[in-house]
């Protein structure tokens, strides 16, 4: 017999799954997050969860907000199960589930009267964030833009704010009216050096509408960089029939997860953090190493396979892996081209992390998919490969495989497939991009000339006659044989 899932149904839930070991009325609200996903469901909220259950810190309660459609969407159905959710970590040789009870509110989404008003709130010392890659308005250098639309209609009215940027400015500056003391501002994104990111969004935004509290703020307020790791799929019908076919639950909108997470965090907080240290989180002085490794050697690892496995028609990460070209290929590149660049890490073997991402990525039971890891590549190529393009050419060293990766996100670009199926794009800027690639098929350039994302990788005649040649080749012999050749040393002209 299933059982809806609510706070009053959580002893039934218990025959099947592990439940929260603490009141959840004995918590109260310590940050607010934007961003009520997936990935911040499997991340931070269990990161609290641990804590929680370890009796501690019970004054540091998630309460959700957003401005987008989905995020009103989340709010709606997780409102209607008391704000619990469903986390099911899956291994090779695991499958168990567990309820999660650290988020005890979500704000009206867009309210931004409500999202202030909480955000002014004393007892509020965290605002977090997951509003993925594209949400930070910055190009391909990682420069803000407040010049954006949304940025500068938040600059021209600051008291009504439509950005997550413009409530945080808003949240401070009632804050400092008040003679409350500012909050710490977290991002949880993959974004290099996302704390000095997130910082300068703030700032900026800030600056448009009053530069001395711009200023107050780059002074006052910590803007702590973050590495996260835990590779989240989306959530579909499957995975809400499975946990009801399985676990007899019935969650609107449940979390799948791989066993493995990780959360290395800079311990600077403007006014105070819970004890994360109690549950996994590695605090640093720096995390930029960690950055390094964890955005180019799995996030790039992603962004390389995703473009070949879509031209192949292939639907899952893990078959992406199993084909014997595809993970051949990864290792080459990675070996080759993106491990050699990156900076050591202490007490870490980056052969021994690689080998590690191998086995996260042939793990079936998550089921990831490549739709997945092939959108919004428009943001997610100038922070996951083409800096380690870069740095490559800075130091004299060749980018045979990293060039193919970039004629692979053109080929795929192109709309169909190697067997002529047609793709189904999923980003901001598949328009362009489109329009682009169709165009390379007889002028490779015409794919380059986009300087928020390319920037001075494009400048680079080395990399230009490495990408004309690669996409040449994936146009008169497919992606099969252009793998091939790679893995042959075949393809570099």
């Amino acid at each position: 017999m299933t059982c809806k899932l609510s706070l009053a149904t959580l002893s039934d839930v218990a025959r099947t799954a592990a439940i929260p070991g603490y009141d959840r009325a004995s918590l109260k609200a310590g940050i607010v997050h934007f961003g009520v996903g997936n990935f911040h469901r499997a991340h931070q909220a269990i990161y609290l969860d641990d804590l929680f259950n370890a009796g501690t810190d019970h004054d540091w309660a998630i309460v959700g907000a957003g401005v987008l459609p989905s995020d009103a969407a989340m709010r709606e159905k997780l409102a209607a199960q008391d704000f619990l959710t469903t986390v099911v970590e899956q291994d090779n040789n695991k499958t168990a589930a567990r309820v999660t009870a650290p988020m005890i509110d979500i704000l009206p989404v867009g309210d931004a009267v409500a999202i202030i008003a909480k955000l002014a709130d004393p007892e509020i010392r965290i605002v977090s964030m997951t509003i993925t890659e594209g949400g930070y308005f910055i190009d391909a250098s990682g420069t803000f833009n407040p010049a954006h639309p949304a940025i500068a209609a938040d600059g021209e009215n600051p008291k009504a704010p439509k950005t997550v940027f413009g409530l945080i400015v808003a949240g401070l500056k009632a804050r400092k009216d008040k003679g409350i003391g500012p909050f710490t501002v977290m991002s949880c994104d993959n974004i290099p050096h996302n704390g000095i990111v997130t910082a300068n969004a703030v700032v900026g935004t800030a600056a448009l509408s009053d530069p001395a509290f711009a200023d107050w703020i780059r002074v006052n307020v910590a803007f702590p960089n973050a590495m996260v790791d835990r590779i989240t799929p989306a959530t579909s019908q499957r995975e809400i029939d499975f946990l009801r076919d399985n676990f007899q639950i019935e969650d609107s909108w449940p979390v799948y997860c791989e066993e493995f997470k990780q959360w290395v965090l800079e311990d600077k907080f403007t006014a105070g953090r819970p004890a994360l240290e109690k549950v996994g989180v590695t605090f640093v002085a720096d995390v930029t190493p960690y950055e390094h490794m964890k955005i180019r050697i799995l996030n790039g690892g992603h962004a390389a396979i995703a473009y070949p496995a879509a031209l192949m028609d292939i639907h899952y990460v893990h078959d992406s892996m199993e084909d014997p070209l595809i993970r051949a290929f990864l290792a080459k590149l990675e070996k080759d081209e993106i491990i050699p660049i990156v900076p050591p890490v202490p007490n870490t073997s980056l052969a021994d992390y690689f080998a590690l991402i191998e086995h996260r990525l042939l793990n079936p039971k998550i089921a990831d998919t490549i739709p997945r890891l092939a959108q919004d590549g428009s943001n997610r190529q100038p922070k996951f490969i083409l800096p380690s393009t870069l740095d490559n050419l800075r130091q004299g060293r060749d980018v045979v495989g990293l060039a193919l990766v970039s004629a692979l996100w053109c080929r795929y670009f192109a709309g169909t497939t190697d067997s002529g199926k047609d793709i189904v794009f999923n980003d901001a800027s598949a328009e362009r991009l489109h329009a682009a690639a169709l165009k390379a098929k007889d002028d490779p350039s015409a794919f380059l000339v986009f300087d928020d994302i390319f920037g001075d990788v494009a400048k680079s005649e080395l990399f230009r006659k490495r990408f004309a040649h690669a996409l040449k080749t994936l146009w008169e012999k497919g992606t099969r044989e252009t793998l091939q050749l790679y893995l042959d040393g075949k393809l570099a002209v």
